[in-house]
């Protein structure tokens, strides 16, 4: 190792020590870290920060300045209220998501929520109690500052900004001045590494945001320049080949929270097509099932994760489905979901065409599109010939 390199290692070792990991701004004992007030219109999120907090749409398009942040929420907002009207639940007021303690129905339709119904109420949630406490938590933002231009860009505490933004416009009885406390980072001191550490800390990751988390910490210490613009999957996916450094092994597990084996694991996940990804990360699904969709072909990954979403797959069913083996030690039917337990046993019985039609009949009633019921049937009829081969398989 050259003289060049074992500084530059050096370097960014003493940048990530234990008082950086285990952040604190009461202990930050150093004059440069400051605490202000700053209006909102100043501060931008971090364009490669691992976790979306935004839609992947939404998120591409505020980044690439086709939307204000007004104009993010508001889209974020038509979003679910289209996804909530679906599903007989239409509101006006953002106001409405909020679980009402005198419904006793509550509990039961929180399963049926949309992610982006999920997302929309923790976000209303979170403002509402910022309205009515204050911002405990001050977000941490590095000055990006160009000459008279003021600038900053957030490094840990982006939930909190939408909160912000949330509560300023879309809320009614705002008394705000649409300012937001901020811990200020020179731009030399910011780390990659407390931004891993403060997002492992708060709201679990994704498996998703967490490959994109493995991928920033290891370009990170092979010393690739990190982007302040939006980047697509393939800025994540350069670091796929990249080896993590010995010295730097312990220091990057305690970022992200994981033991040794596990970093690989995400770190593979950066293998899956961009829509998969997207799909995955939209619906919070584990690496456990992730594993084996990647033993997929690139293009038959994403349909894979759209199966799993659907029928909620579990990983041994993925695995079944993918690999085409059981294992003796646990038999696959002891995890077969309820509803085909239940066709199986309306397969086994004489059916005619009365019954076929009648079929048809239930299914248009359900979709009220023809095509769609013809698509239905179709899949229904590719099932029964699937399971016709493997019994003349066996």
């Amino acid at each position: 190792m050259s003289k060049r390199q074992i500084d530059r290692t050096q370097a960014l070792l003493d940048s990530v020590s234990a008082d950086m990991l285990d952040f604190d701004p009461q202990q930050f004992a150093d004059n440069s870290i400051r605490v202000e007030r700053i209006l909102l219109e100043l501060v931008r999120p971090d364009p490669v920060q691992p976790r979306r907090v935004l839609p992947e749409r939404i998120h591409t398009a505020f980044h690439h300045n086709r939307l204000t942040p007004t104009q993010a929420l508001r889209e974020l907002v038509q979003l679910v209220q289209v996804a909530a009207r679906q599903r007989g639940r239409p509101f006006s007021n953002v106001l409405e998501l909020l679980p009402n303690p005198e419904s006793e129905n509550d509990d039961d339709g929180e399963a049926k929520l949309s992610p982006e119904e999920i997302l929309l109420r923790d976000l209303v949630n979170l403002a509402v109690t910022i309205n009515d406490d204050g911002q405990v938590n001050p977000i941490t933002v590095v000055d990006v500052s160009e000459g008279v231009t003021r600038l900053y860009r957030i490094e840990t505490g982006e939930r909190r900004y939408w909160a912000t933004w949330l509560l300023r416009d879309f809320i009614p009885g705002y008394t705000g001045d649409g300012m937001i406390p901020c811990i200020i980072v020179p731009t030399q001191k910011t780390s990659v590494f407390r931004q891993a550490k403060e997002n492992t800390s708060r709201t679990g990751l994704t498996a998703i945001a967490m490959a994109r988390q493995s991928a920033l910490l290891l370009l990170a210490v092979h010393g690739y320049e990190i982007p302040a613009y939006a980047v697509t999957n393939d800025f994540y996916r350069q670091a796929k080949n990249l080896r993590l450094p010995r010295e730097y092994a312990q220091l990057v597990y305690s970022a992200m929270g994981v033991k040794k084996g596990y970093f690989s694991y995400f770190k593979n996940l950066l293998d899956l097509s961009d829509e998969a990804m997207e799909l995955a990360d939209r619906y919070d699904l584990e690496e456990g099932l992730l594993r084996y969709v990647l033993k997929l072909p690139t293009e038959d990954q994403a349909e894979m994760v759209q199966q799993i979403i659907q029928f909620n797959l579990t990983g041994r069913q993925v695995q079944v489905i993918v690999e085409g083996e059981v294992s003796p030690e646990k038999p696959v039917e002891d995890e077969i979901p309820p509803h085909i337990v239940k066709l199986g046993r309306l397969i086994m019985r004489d059916l005619d065409k009365k019954d076929a039609a009648n079929l048809a009949q239930v299914i248009y009633r359900e979709k009220r599109d023809v095509h769609m019921t013809r698509a239905y049937l179709q899949r229904l009829a590719e099932l029964a010939l699937a399971a016709a081969e493997l019994a003349s398989d066996s």
